[in-house]
């Protein structure tokens, strides 16, 4: 495995998330095939299906060319593996394909802060690439209160092919400080493309 630039400080977190790091790793660098790192983010995500708790980690990686989306996943045992088992799925995209990156910040008790730059109590960031797109319809309306005339539907065709939350309540700032700076890099180099 040939380690570039902040390639070991992503092997790094992903060995401080205590979730499976060989397996992450492998995977995450197999897609990565030796590119420079220039920005990532790991984050790890325990998930309540039922009674069992599953543990679930998503890494961003960004490289000069691409933006390469790696989730892993544990599995209790079934059919056809009996015994527990992960699953990790990764996907590389150029990054003249990105359409879209939607940085949403939320900020607490704005009206008493004074700092010119607030930490946000949490971040989403939304990338668009058209990979997957949905459609949000809803009845159109008229003006006219007293209107039962069918005026058709309106609606919205979005993309939201990756989304990542997090909070600084359930993950601490430096999570959200580390979101954002991501966004901030996946911008910058998609502004280039």
């Amino acid at each position: 495995m040939r380690v570039t630039d902040s390639s070991s400080e992503l092997m790094g977190a992903i060995e401080k998330s205590g979730y499976y790091p060989a397996v992450v790793t492998s995977g995450v660098m197999a897609a990565v095939a030796g590119e420079r790192v220039v920005s990532f983010l790991v984050h790890h995500e325990p998930t309540i299906d039922r009674d069992e708790v599953r543990r679930h980690v998503t890494v961003a990686v960004l490289t000069p060319s691409r933006l390469i989306l790696a989730h892993t996943d544990e599995h209790s045992g079934d059919d056809l593996l009996p015994e527990p088992y992960t699953s990790t799925s990764t996907e590389a995209l150029a990054l003249s394909s990105v359409r879209s990156v939607v940085v949403n910040r939320m900020v607490a008790n704005p009206a008493t802060l004074r700092s010119r730059s607030p930490e946000p109590a949490e971040a989403v960031l939304t990338v668009g690439w058209g990979g997957v797109s949905r459609i949000d319809l809803e009845p159109a309306m008229c003006s006219d209160p007293q209107c039962d005339a069918d005026h058709g539907y309106t609606g919205v065709v979005g993309s939201d092919d990756f989304s990542l939350r997090v909070s600084a309540a359930a993950d601490g700032q430096d999570a959200v400080n580390r979101l954002l700076a991501f966004a901030d890099a996946l911008s910058s180099l998609t502004q280039r493309s």
